[in-house]
């Protein structure tokens, strides 16, 4: 396994003048030995260049890149020593599972009992110690794919593990399946893993910590419960939770946030207010922090309820304030507001968040 060090910056274009010109802008980022990490972003965000970038695919246009302090920029992924499982499955049908997953291991000439052993172990950790027999030709697009996972998985000399998406031509039903398994690979190989996805349940199960990107830029790395609780910037806050958070802009001043006309007065007691600066901000607040109050409660804003959805697990309440929405999550089994009455939303709280210039106030 590989500490891995990026410091870079890439365009495709020469001579690249404003950010729109990059593809990823300046970062400096390290990647653990033995961590679980996700590039988690929309499409066309720059993770899967930040992924060939590391994997030797791709050569930054500035900047560097060090496994365990080495510069290896210019090096090609075969001397890179690493392993990588893309959105397809990359197999040969005309071999056997069991000669697929040995594939990587008798390239590098490793003794065959090795072989046998480590095939054995990755079959059964991916559940296919019994289709090991059979032509990969026959077998279905979900067992290719895992197949095309034990590739990526079954050298253990590896300095990491990278997977583009790789879950993305899987049943739906088998994801989660997977996302477990991978999981569990983890915490048993030690491997360094890296993951690229656009879908934030794949990245908030499956890592440790997770690399939000947008327009090539990262803009936050953390856990799950750093990304839900404290979201570094607004788009951080908008991208991870069903649904994201909610945005108001807010006046501070004398000690008062003015919002769509209506003022709140702050609880200096709570950390989230004691240094707020005055001025123009956006207070963030998440839709499972959003209560339910009576009329004139401390921190509660008069809202207009829009519409009432029973999901199941929970009543997901719209409503608006001035030109603002406001979402609420509220158990299923309390009292609902009804779509078109008027109802009181508790928003400043622990959990309040101030945003400046889209970034997080601390």
């Amino acid at each position: 396994m590989a500490r891995i060090d990026l410091d870079l910056a890439h365009a495709y274009g020469p001579n690249p003048q404003q950010d729109s010109d990059y593809a990823l802008l300046p970062l400096k980022m390290t990647f653990a030995d033995g961590g679980a990490y996700a590039l988690l972003g929309p499409s066309g965000c720059g993770k899967t260049t930040m992924l060939n970038i590391m994997s030797g695919l791709l050569q930054p246009s500035h900047g560097t890149v060090k496994f365990d302090g080495v510069d290896v920029t210019a090096a090609s992924p075969q001397a890179r020593n690493i392993a990588q499982v893309f959105q397809f499955p990359v197999i040969y049908d005309t071999m056997t599972v069991a000669e697929n997953l040995a594939f990587p291991l008798r390239n590098r000439k490793v003794p065959e009992a090795q072989i046998k052993q480590r095939v054995g172990v990755i079959a059964e950790m991916l559940e296919m110690s019994g289709q090991l027999d059979q032509r990969a030709a026959n077998l279905s697009a979900d067992a290719k794919q895992k197949i095309s996972l034990g590739r990526g998985l079954v050298r253990s000399d590896v300095s990491a593990v990278l997977f583009d998406e790789p879950l993305t031509v899987i049943d739906p039903h088998l994801k989660w399946q997977l996302r477990r398994k991978l999981k569990q690979i983890h915490h048993e190989l030690k491997l360094t893993l890296i993951y690229v996805t656009h879908d934030q349940v794949e990245a908030l199960t499956f890592a440790d910590q997770v690399v939000v990107m947008t327009r090539g830029r990262a803009v936050q790395v953390g856990s799950a419960e750093a990304l839900f609780e404290r979201p570094q910037h607004t788009f951080v806050g908008h991208f991870i939770g069903s649904p994201g958070m909610n945005f108001l802009p807010v006046i501070a001043k004398n000690g008062q946030l003015q919002i769509a006309g209506q003022f709140l007065t702050l609880d200096k007691g709570l950390p989230a207010f004691a240094n707020l600066p005055e001025g123009d901000l956006k207070l963030g607040v998440r839709p499972e922090y959003v209560a339910l109050t009576a009329a004139g409660a401390p921190g509660a804003l008069p809202v207009q309820v829009t519409q009432v959805q029973d999901i199941g697990t929970y009543v997901l309440v719209t409503a608006r304030i001035g030109e603002q929405v406001l979402k609420a999550r509220l158990a299923p089994d309390q009292t609902q507001p009804k779509s078109g009455e008027q109802a009181w939303f508790q928003v400043l709280g622990t959990h309040s968040c101030f945003y400046k210039n889209e970034e997080l106030l601390a």
